[in-house]
């Protein structure tokens, strides 16, 4: 006997876990399934509405709707069409997912963009935790770490979002291998996500080989950008790559995101760690939290299997031996490492079972494990 077609109603409940890739959100509940029809011939007719027209993923909504359909007993086809949401749509959409920056307007005086929404991380109640990677001097890495420190959290099933704030320097969209920019839904930025982290940086508003020559009032209105109007959704981890130095950027930062914590990148010769131990006392200058160094180039195993310490040895253990911080670990220098930021395949994901990986892993696991913060916020106790 053959099975019963789906009802309307059935098909839409199975569509209920269908997730917006963007948004993270299930499709029925952000009202973007429009119509359900079935024929008596078991195919079913869906429309839905995308947020944008053009929309990026549109070929992935294809084809999450048309499986969860074709689950459904006595469902024999599906038959996907696409409308797009009008402004007001994206308006009411955008305040759903964002919130009102006027109910919050006041709330916050130093923080938020022109319309007065505060920045979320910066709010105790926030669950998520804040990395900055830091480094005295720029050429040790600092950002190929970033990247694939944020894929290795990734990979432990934490939900990751990077803020490349070296304006200047930008490289994490190339890094990471992003080939999209953000979505714009009613001035709200959706950030692009591969290897499962979300990122934004100056390099999607900016040509490649422009110079940023900005002073530091703008750097500062930059910065604010990304952590307001960037639709985030209360990640586990947002990792933060600090331009080298001690500069506008790290300062504006500070005053953003007073919990965050900074990790140390260094190389092993003792200039490097020199210079690096400048960016920790500016951490604590402005009271943030030094976490833990991160020593990368550490060495080079070569064909014949012996470690050869190009950079010399020491700088990272002796760094964190100053700071009173423990040494997370050590990254050798590896071809793959540096492949990988070059061609946006980031060594996590082309040679995860290699030496500089598997480093990478270790320091990742660490920080997840070893250095959650001790103090629990607990917004929902109040003193009257």
């Amino acid at each position: 006997m053959p099975d019963a077609l789906p009802s309307v109603d059935e098909v839409i409940e199975a569509l209920r876990p269908v997730e917006d890739p963007e948004l993270h959100r299930s499709i029925v509940e952000l009202d973007m399934v429009r119509s359900v029809e079935v024929a008596p011939d078991g195919s079913v007719a869906v429309l839905v509405a995308l947020t944008i027209a053009g929309c990026p993923l549109r070929s992935e909504i294809d084809r999450r709707v048309t499986a969860a359909v074709l689950e459904l007993p006595g469902a024999s086809a599906v038959t996907l069409e696409f409308t797009v949401m009008t402004d007001e749509e994206r308006a009411t959409l955008r305040q759903k997912l964002h919130g009102d920056p006027a109910a919050t307007a006041g709330t916050q005086a130093a923080h938020g963009h022109a319309e007065g929404r505060a920045i979320p991380f910066a709010d105790p109640s926030s669950r998520t935790r804040v990395l900055l990677i830091a480094s005295g001097k720029g050429g040790v890495g600092k950002s190929s770490l970033t990247a694939n420190i944020a894929v290795a959290l990734a990979e432990r099933g934490r939900s990751v979002a990077v803020v490349d704030a070296d304006v200047w320097g930008f490289s994490i969209p190339r890094m990471l291998g992003v080939d999209r920019p953000p979505v714009v839904i009613d001035q709200m930025l959706l950030p692009p996500e591969v290897h499962g982290v979300r990122c934004i940086s100056m390099g999607f508003f900016a040509e490649e080989d422009t110079p940023v020559i900005w002073r530091g009032p703008m750097l500062h209105k930059a910065l604010e950008q990304f952590l307001t109007d960037v639709f985030w959704d209360d990640p586990d981890y947002l990792v933060v790559d600090l331009p080298p130095g001690t500069g506008d950027v790290s300062i504006s930062l500070a005053g953003y995101l007073p919990r965050a914590e900074v990790y140390v990148v260094t190389t092993p010769q003792p200039a490097a760690q020199r210079v690096a131990q400048r960016a920790a006392f500016m951490a604590r200058k402005v009271n943030l939290a030094v976490k833990g160094v991160i020593e990368n180039m550490s060495w080079f195993t070569g064909d014949d299997g012996k470690r050869y310490d190009i950079f010399g040895s020491g700088g990272g253990e002796d760094l964190a031996t100053r700071l009173g911080v423990p040494l997370l670990g050590a990254v050798p220098l590896t071809t793959e490492l540096r492949e990988g930021s070059d061609t946006g395949n980031p060594v996590m994901v082309a040679d995860p079972d290699g030496e500089a990986a598997s480093a990478i892993r270790s320091i990742a696991e660490r920080i997840d494990t070893e250095l959650v913060p001790s103090r629990r916020h607990h917004p929902e106790l109040k003193l009257i």
